[in-house]
């Protein structure tokens, strides 16, 4: 198997666009991320999204944005993996240019979820769970919450306890120009917001919003062709888990973020101690909670003590959520997993500004569906 590096990386800014469509905001990513490796083409698309069957009522995404980018004729497939196609779709560029078959693709990840009533959303969300629970009325954020109460169950915290996780992510926002929320969140608006689904918030919780990221891959021989020096990725792994939580032992331990975070520490040859900062799923804040404990980076039930710890920061011993995470950069689903891997290129790159983690030199970045049920883990050295 080749080595396999990023050269190039491009991303939109993440919000509520109404006026853009699902290809303008494909290929404005695509474009920006070839402008920056200095690439005149690819070789193939690999695209992740999630609802562009429920809500553009559009399957054939890989022509659809091939023909947009005015790539007619380019192999381009897109890989729905739920919240976590776009690792899902970073994993299979990675696997196709370190097997041979490209020398250079251009992955991405793009999500269209504004302009639709807010109801056809939250139904075509609720595909990636369980259809038995689903019937039942449970939504994403209903599972999460009968996560988050057992775990305060079992280890004895409180809700303002996951505070932290929030304060964290949109403090690490404010200075991200291509973030969606933009500015400092308080104790007490995190303890005062809405209610979602007892005992999540509206704070707890990451937006429908809308966005696309690429990267440009490459393989090693070829990278002399390029503007920047590789960003390796020297792990691809991905795992699954049940689908409905009922049928797990134990629904507070993610054995899928478990096993792939333990086959990429394998494959990088690296463990947890060695991680400079982690762009984790934190799709809700318990699921940052879990991803720190399972991927090893605290003990069970302790992950919330890291956060409120200051260890989450951006001067921290793990920093996480550096751009703003999916709570406050925004979680546009299926292109969340490449604006991970923009932000740890940048910070890779030493280009984040003041988001910057200093002498960061390997980054993993991990991609979330189905509570738990795919989960997609990458990490990324100089």
């Amino acid at each position: 198997m080749r080595h396999v590096g990023i050269v190039g990386i491009g991303q939109t800014p993440v919000g509520t666009w109404v006026d853009r469509t699902l290809s303008d905001l494909a290929v404005a990513s695509l474009r920006s991320a070839m402008q920056d490796a200095g690439a005149d083409s690819v070789q193939a698309l690999y695209i992740g999204n999630m609802l562009s069957g429920q809500l553009q009522r559009q399957e054939n995404l890989g022509a659809l944005i091939a023909d947009a980018a005015g790539l007619r004729g380019m192999p381009s497939v897109k890989i729905e993996a739920g919240c976590a196609a776009g690792g899902a779709a970073l994993h299979m560029g990675v696997l196709a240019v370190a097997a041979g078959v490209y020398d250079t693709v251009a992955v991405i990840g793009v999500e269209k979820m504004a302009g639709y009533p807010v109801g056809d959303v939250l139904a075509a969300l609720a595909t990636a769970g369980a259809l038995d629970e689903a019937a039942h009325g449970l939504t994403c954020a209903g599972l999460n919450a009968l996560i988050m109460r057992r775990y305060m169950y079992e280890y004895s915290w409180r809700h303002d306890d996951f505070a932290a996780f929030s304060i964290n992510a949109h403090r690490n926002a404010v200075t991200n120009s291509n973030a969606m929320f933009r500015r400092p969140l308080t104790l007490e608006e995190y303890r005062t917001a809405r209610l979602i689904a007892d005992p999540l918030t509206l704070l707890d919780s990451s937006p429908i919003c809308d966005g696309a990221a690429a990267v440009i891959l490459c393989s090693a021989d070829a990278a002399r062709h390029f503007r920047h020096k590789p960003v390796r990725i020297t792990a691809s792994a991905v795992a699954t888990d049940t689908v409905a939580l009922h049928d797990r032992s134990d629904i507070l331990w993610p054995r899928a973020v478990y096993a792939s975070a333990k086959a990429a520490y394998g494959q990088a040859g690296r463990s947890p101690q060695d991680i400079d900062l982690f762009e984790l799923h934190d799709a809700f804040s318990i699921t940052a909670a879990l991803s720190l404990e399972a991927s090893g980076f605290a003990e069970k039930g302790a992950g919330v003590r890291l956060a409120q710890d200051g260890a989450i920061a951006l001067k921290g011993s793990i920093p996480i959520c550096t751009f703003g995470g999916l709570k406050a950069r925004g979680h546009p689903v299926g292109a969340s997993g490449l604006y991970q891997a923009v932000e740890a290129v940048m910070q890779l790159r030493a280009d984040a500004g003041n988001n910057q983690v200093e002498g960061a030199r390997i980054a993993m970045i991990q991609s979330i569906a189905g509570s738990g049920s795919f989960v997609a883990t990458h990490i990324l050295e100089v």
